[in-house]
């Protein structure tokens, strides 16, 4: 019993590194991807939602967020990402232009 209660101790405490940063607890956050100088005067964004890491939907794409915002020419892309305690998840590409 004592080995299996520190196993599950160091799986919790190893994590993973990725290079999206992570909370365990709660995520909240926005990262750049891309960025070119030009006309940023438009706003588009897509979102997906996930529940319990069991169930996704939604269309995240670049186009997807093109069309929501009715850009032709994309000059900046951004993530969005929130979850809380991987219960509730929303991930967002949104994309600036004209």
């Amino acid at each position: 019993m004592r080995w299996l209660a520190l196993f599950a101790i160091l799986v919790l405490l190893a994590g993973c590194a990725t290079y999206i940063p992570a909370g365990v607890v709660y995520t909240g956050g926005t990262m750049g991807v891309q960025g070119n100088p030009g006309d940023t005067s438009k706003m588009g964004k897509a979102c997906m939602t996930s529940i319990l890491a069991l169930v996704a939907w939604g269309d995240a794409s670049v186009e997807a967020a093109k069309e929501a915002g009715g850009i032709k020419d994309v000059a900046i892309i951004n993530y969005e990402v929130t979850n809380v305690l991987g219960i509730y998840g929303q991930y967002c590409t949104v994309v600036r232009g004209r």
